[in-house]
């Protein structure tokens, strides 16, 4: 009797290890499902802006469209508000109250580039007819962190679009690439990708294979001295072009 009652417990045991295994394994998928249901949104989004499938670049915790634009696959996909619909644009802005300032932290590894980022904010805090404002904080909360990365030959920088009313989050800076580059080169590249955390996309979305974007209001066509240009990484415009002007005007 006593060799079948633990023989009994034995198989109980059994079971109860199998049963929590089991439950601990559907647990533990959970949040994989939702990450890979929210990664092909994104996914999608990116699609939908007329990024072509070709473009898009599986980076880990992110894509990476045209080598300077990152999306974060935990990134809240904006919604289709309608507003506004030619620089060109994400369609999806920082909010009237953020937009008046919008908080730059410069991590440790950028402090050495402190004179081309504050230039680079100048550009966009002196546009006029604009109530968009950046400025540079020392600690928490911020909105947009930069930071220096090595992103390979080729690349400048990466920044993030708006999301949720809020500016991109990230931009990266490949700071050994571009060392050699000039002063306002280096700003160049900088307030670049500042105009993709605020939603500017580039002005030569067209000729660079994208198949639709955004257009600002009134502000049409394309434009050789725009900052927003892209595959122009230590050789392009220095300086907010007029339309680049007239477009920040009218979205924010």
């Amino acid at each position: 009797m006593k060799k079948n009652l633990k023989q009994i417990a034995i198989v109980a045991l059994v079971v109860m290890v199998i049963a929590a295994c089991k439950k601990n394994q559907e647990s533990s998928t959970t949040e994989p499902q939702e990450t890979v249901k929210n990664t092909d949104k994104v996914l999608q989004y990116i699609k939908d802006l007329g990024f072509p499938s070709t473009s898009i670049v599986d980076n880990g915790n992110e894509y990476v469209v045209e080598e300077d634009i990152t999306f974060p696959k935990n990134m809240e996909i904006p919604a289709n508000t309608g507003l506004k619909t030619e620089q060109y644009y994400t369609g999806s802005i920082v909010n009237a109250t953020k937009k008046l300032n919008i908080r730059i932290f410069v991590d440790a590894s950028m402090t050495s580039m402190s004179s081309e980022i504050n230039s680079a904010i100048a550009q966009w805090n002196a546009v006029p007819n604009s109530t968009l404002r950046f400025s540079v904080v020392t600690t928490a909360p911020y909105d947009i962190l930069i930071k220096n990365e090595n992103l390979g030959n080729g690349v400048c920088g990466q920044g993030q679009f708006p999301s949720g009313g809020s500016a991109g989050a990230l931009v990266k800076i490949n700071k050994n690439y571009i060392a050699g580059n000039s002063f306002a080169q280096r700003a160049r590249t900088i307030c670049h990708e500042f105009g993709h955390c605020i939603s500017f996309r580039h002005t030569n979305w067209a000729a660079i294979g994208e198949s639709s974007a955004t257009n600002v209001p009134g502000v049409t066509g394309t434009d050789a001295s725009s900052i927003m240009n892209g595959g122009q990484c230590g050789s392009g415009a220095t300086v907010l072009s007029q339309k680049d002007k007239d477009a920040t005007a009218v979205l924010y």
